[in-house]
C-alpha cells in the first residue's frame, strides 16, 4: 500500500513538472467587429487560460473580467506616456483604473503595462523622454494607493532594445541598445527597486520575415541542424528565442541586475500574410514552445520557469499594417473566437481544437461579389482601393490563403470583405456598378470569404491600413 501510493505521489508530481503553470495571452480588440467581452473571458476560463495582457483599460473589458479570477495585465497606451508624466494625472489614472477594481470580487490586476514597445527604432523617439516618468509615477501612485505591494508596473519593450555588438553577436555579449543604454539602466534598476519585472516581447517569426538568409529551422524549437555556438561561453543554441532571451539576460548581468525577473509579453506566430505566415507553421512553433515552457527547463543562462502572454488571442482586422501583413493574423483564434487548429496549452502534446466562443452571432449567409456581367471595368482599380482601404485585403498578399485568386476572384474578395464591414448595408455592395449579392458561398478551395459576426456594442473602431493596400492592389491588377 505505501509503495503505491508513493508511486502515485511521484507520478503526480511528474505530471506538474510537465505542465504549463500559468500561461497568459495577449487580448487585443483593434477589430471591426468585436466578440462581447463576457462571451471572451467565458472562452478564456472554458480553455484554462489564467492570465491575460491587455493593450488599455477598457471599462466593459474591465467589467467582463470581474470576479473572473484572471490575472490581468491592463495597460496606458504610448499616446498617454506623456499626460503621465504629471503625478497628479497619474494617480486619477490609477484610482480610475486600478484601485476601482481591487475588491474581493473585483478584477485582480498584477501588473499595468507602462506604454507598449515605446522605444522601437520606427518611432524615432517620440517617447524616449516620457516612458520613464510615467513609469515612476504610475508606479509610485499604485504605491500611495496601498497597491504597490500586489500590483507592479512594467515597460513591455521589443527585443531590439538590446542586442550585441558587431563582431560579437552570440547571446553572452548582449548589450543595452548603446542610444538607450543610461536610460534601460535607470529602468532596470528602478524595476529591481520595485520588485517588478522586465518585460520583452520576443518573435522568433520577425527573425525570418524579411530575411531569406535566417536559417529556417532556428526559428523553431524542434532542432536545427546547425547550432550556433556562442563563442564566449561554448553553449549550442539550437532556437532563436533562446538566444535572443539570453542576450537579454547578459544586457541584465551587464547592469549588474542578472537575476531580475523577466516576463515575456508576447510571443506567438500568424498565420496568415506572408509566405511562412500559415497555420502549419504556427503549429509547428506552439508545438514546440508549449512543451518546452512545461518542463520549466529555461534557457542556457536563465533556466527554471519562464512567464509568458501568447500573442495573441483573437485576430484583430482593425489593426495596423505598416509592419506587414501578418499584424491581424496573430490569434490563436480567428476573429469570431472560433480556433484555428489543434493545440494543447498544458504542453503535454495531447493537441486537440481548444473551445470557441460561445453562441457566436453571425451576420446572415450573404457575399458581395464582382458582377460577371459589369460593362464599365474602367474604374475597376480604384473600386478595389477603395474596398480594400476600408477593410482587411491581406489575405490576398503574396504567400497568403487567398494569393491564388484570378482576377474576378481578388475583386470579388475586396469586395465582400467591405461589405462585411459595413455589416451587409446593399449599398456597400454596389461599386459604380461592378459588384452584386449573392447567397451562394463564393469561397474557394482554401480562400475563406468571411461572414461577419454581429457587433457588439463597444465595436466602433475604423480601419487603420498602411502601407501595403498598395502592393495588394498591384498584386490584383497583375492577374
Amino acid at each position: 500500500m505505501y509503495s503505491s501510493w508513493c508511486l502515485q505521489w511521484v507520478l503526480f508530481v511528474g505530471l506538474l513538472g510537465t505542465y504549463v503553470h500559468g500561461l497568459g495571452v495577449n487580448w487585443g480588440t483593434q477589430a471591426t467587429h468585436k466578440l462581447p467581452p463576457k462571451t471572451v473571458v467565458q472562452m478564456l476560463k472554458d480553455n484554462g487560460i489564467t492570465k491575460v495582457k491587455l493593450f488599455d483599460a477598457d471599462q466593459s473589458t474591465m467589467s467582463a473580467l470581474a470576479g473572473s479570477d484572471i490575472e490581468v495585465m491592463v495597460a496606458i497606451p504610448n499616446d498617454q506616456l506623456a499626460v503621465m508624466t504629471d503625478y497628479d494625472r497619474a494617480k486619477k489614472w490609477v484610482s480610475k483604473n486600478v484601485t476601482v477594481y481591487n475588491f474581493n470580487g473585483g478584477v485582480k490586476i498584477k501588473y499595468v503595462a507602462v506604454g507598449n514597445e515605446p522605444f522601437l527604432t520606427s518611432y524615432n523617439g517620440s517617447f524616449i523622454n516620457v516612458t520613464f516618468p510615467a513609469l515612476q509615477n504610475i508606479q509610485n501612485a499604485l504605491n500611495e494607493a496601498g497597491a504597490g505591494n500586489s500590483i507592479k508596473a512594467t515597460v513591455p519593450l521589443n527585443a531590439d532594445v538590446y542586442n550585441s555588438p558587431v563582431g560579437q553577436e552570440y547571446p553572452s555579449s548582449g548589450r543595452f541598445r548603446t542610444d538607450i543604454n543610461d536610460l534601460m539602466t535607470q529602468i532596470v534598476q528602478f524595476l529591481n527597486k520595485n520588485n517588478a519585472p522586465f518585460t520583452v516581447n520576443i518573435y522568433p517569426f520577425l527573425s525570418l520575415y524579411g530575411n531569406d538568409n535566417f536559417p529556417f529551422d532556428y526559428a523553431f524549437f524542434d532542432g536545427a541542424p546547425q547550432p550556433v555556438v556562442d563563442k564566449g561561453t561554448g553553449i549550442q543554441y539550437t532556437n532563436v528565442f533562446d538566444a535572443n532571451f539570453d542576450t537579454l539576460v547578459s544586457a541584465l548581468k551587464a547592469v549588474g541586475l542578472g537575476d531580475m525577473a523577466i516576463i515575456v509579453g508576447e510571443v506567438g506566430w500568424p498565420t496568415e500574410g506572408d509566405k511562412n505566415a500559415n497555420i502549419g507553421n504556427a503549429y509547428r512553433f506552439y508545438n514546440g514552445l508549449l512543451p518546452r515552457l512545461a518542463s520549466n527547463r529555461g534557457t542556457p543562462l536563465r533556466s527554471g520557469y519562464i512567464e509568458v502572454y501568447l500573442f495573441g488571442l483573437l485576430d484583430e482586422d482593425a489593426k495596423s499594417i505598416a509592419p506587414g501583413n501578418f499584424e491581424r493574423h496573430w490569434g490563436i483564434f480567428r476573429y469570431d473566437g472560433q480556433p484555428k487548429f489543434a493545440l494543447d496549452l498544458s504542453g503535454q502534446g495531447q493537441n486537440k481544437f481548444l473551445t470557441g466562443a460561445q453562441n457566436v452571432e453571425y451576420l446572415p449567409q450573404k457575399w458581395c461579389m464582382f458582377d460577371p456581367n459589369a460593362k464599365d471595368l474602367s474604374k475597376l482599380a480604384d473600386n478595389i482601393n477603395y474596398a480594400c482601404s476600408n477593410s482587411d485585403c491581406t489575405a490576398l498578399g503574396y504567400g497568403s490563403s487567398c494569393n491564388g485568386l484570378d482576377a474576378n476572384g481578388n475583386a470579388s474578395y475586396a469586395f465582400n470583405m467591405y461589405f462585411q464591414v459595413q455589416n451587409q448595408d446593399d449599398l456597400a455592395c454596389n461599386f459604380q456598378g461592378l459588384a452584386m449579392v449573392t447567397a451562394q458561398n463564393i469561397s474557394q478551395a482554401n480562400c475563406n470569404f468571411t461572414i461577419q459576426i454581429k457587433a457588439s456594442s463597444s465595436s466602433s473602431l475604423g480601419l487603420t491600413l498602411v502601407g501595403s493596400v498598395s502592393v495588394i492592389l498591384l498584386t490584383i491588377l497583375s492577374l
